[in-house]
């Protein structure tokens, strides 16, 4: 196998889209821990009962994947695209850093680019899809690499949740904002900024308010159509409904929705949404 793709457990894809066969995708699990109970979000894991089980919890943490769990799947290929949730929430980008100079020391002729998404789940689905399309097209390796990291850096990601306590308990955002979600029943929007770091933006009262909003974010930034992405946490009829929003704003909006596999879910909680799309480059 001449290519391979990986990601961690952050990106919500599971498999790549049709005629993609010759390309391997796989992805490299975080362990989320609930009262001592480990849960590897991998394919097995069951995700809805997960959040039954983090919604009863007293504790609970997240671990990243092991620099020889990425290593294992480096080795699959001579040719590697590797892609991670931001390096500001996660260890996952140094330890996918550190498998790649164990996989060099042991065979040095690979090629292995690890991208920082700058991002989470969403965001990193449409640079797989987008890695796998122009290797398709037999794109050389390098301008593949290329297009990703700028695609890294210019995508937009926003989100809306109605509840931070994951994020408040990982150290993710400030215990103002997580008690301000949690205690008034209202969602917060927020974005992931150009450094890959977390930014609450507004607190709003209303699906239709919030998701208004969120098309306004989308106007404002530029977008104009073509491929983007939602993925949500056990909140499939809110992502339906921003879905028709954006085509009926941009009748050639290519617009997926995902579910959250278990380290979205586990931050996004029940009811989140999170949403990718490509802004305007300044």
């Amino acid at each position: 196998m001449k290519w391979m793709i990986v990601t961690d457990s952050s990106c919500d894809l599971t498999s790549l889209e049709a005629g993609s066969e010759e390309i391997g995708f796989e992805s490299v699990p975080f362990v989320l821990n609930l009262d001592g109970k480990d849960y590897v979000d991998d394919g097995t894991l069951d995700v809805s009962a997960m959040v039954d089980a983090m919604e009863a919890s007293r504790s609970s943490r997240s671990a990243c994947p092991s620099p020889s769990a990425w290593e294992a799947e480096y080795g699959k290929a001579d040719h590697v695209l590797a892609f991670t949730i931001s390096g500001r929430l996660s260890g996952s980008y140094n330890s996918a850093m550190v498998g790649k100079n164990m996989a060099l020391d042991a065979d040095p002729g690979r090629r292995i680019e690890v991208i920082d998404s700058l991002s989470t789940g969403p965001k990193l689905v449409l640079l797989v899809q987008k890695a796998a399309r122009m290797i398709q097209e037999g794109i050389p390796y390098d301008e593949i690499c290329e297009a990703c990291r700028k695609m890294a850096k210019t995508g937009r990601t926003i989100f809306t949740l109605s509840s931070f306590h994951n994020l408040v308990q990982n150290g993710r955002v400030n215990k103002i904002a997580g008690f301000i979600a949690g205690k008034l029943g209202i969602r917060v929007i927020g974005v992931g900024s150009s450094e890959g770091e977390i930014q609450l933006k507004e607190l709003m009262r209303g699906e239709q308010r919030t998701l208004k909003k969120i098309v306004r974010d989308m106007e404002e930034n530029g977008y104009a159509g073509g491929e983007m992405a939602i993925s949500h946490c056990q909140n499939s009829s809110m992502a339906e409904s921003l879905k028709q929003m954006i085509l009926s704003r941009w009748n050639a909006a290519k617009v997926q929705i995902l579910p959250t596999r278990g380290l979205d879910s586990y931050y996004a909680e029940r009811s989140g949404l999170i949403i990718s799309y490509p802004a305007a480059q300044a």
